[in-house]
């Protein structure tokens, strides 16, 4: 698997520089790190309590199922990121900026992806009138973790599939 990751690190790196050259513009950067920073979670906790203001109590079971599907993310995204080890870009490529704190070492998924990935998913299924607010934000999630160097484009694709897989299974119990 080590030789896997370094031949990722090494087909992605040129990309990763390329794109991540963005975040020398303040004003793109610091847009990027606040649409990192509302994926922490904030901004879906938002959303969650736009949806139980739509539809009142009704919404509840939806949203606590939510929170359940989000913290076996945090489970398995971590439990991922852990056992594959995949330094993040900045620390793996000179010249590759940090443009915002990581919350944790290794970038192998994108936890923040994979959040917004099953977040826009279930809000799109559960309340199709959210996806013009949910997917473009899910989108700029995703971008804002190349663009600031702390993740891979794989990372990012890998942390989209696995969340999108979890909205689906999550779903299905509904």
């Amino acid at each position: 698997m080590v030789e896997f990751m370094s031949y990722l690190n090494n087909a992605e790196s040129n990309f990763c520089l390329h794109v991540n050259q963005l975040s020398r513009n303040y004003s793109v950067r610091h847009f990027f790190a606040v649409v990192s920073k509302l994926g922490d979670g904030g901004f879906w906790a938002v959303m969650a309590l736009v949806m139980l203001w739509m539809h009142g109590l009704d919404a509840l079971p939806a949203v606590l199922q939510m929170a359940l599907t989000a913290g076996f993310g945090v489970l398995l995204y971590k439990a991922l990121k852990s056992g594959l080890v995949r330094e993040r870009p900045y620390m793996n490529h000179y010249g590759i900026h940090c443009g915002t704190a990581p919350l944790d070492r290794y970038s192998f998924p994108s936890g923040h992806t994979l959040h917004a990935a099953c977040f826009s998913t279930m809000f799109t299924a559960l309340e199709p009138a959210l996806a013009i607010i949910a997917v473009p934000f899910a989108i700029l999630v995703a971008a804002s973790r190349v663009i600031l160097g702390l993740h891979y484009p794989s990372d990012v694709i890998v942390g989209a599939l696995i969340g999108m897989s979890l909205a689906g299974v999550s779903l299905s119990f509904i």
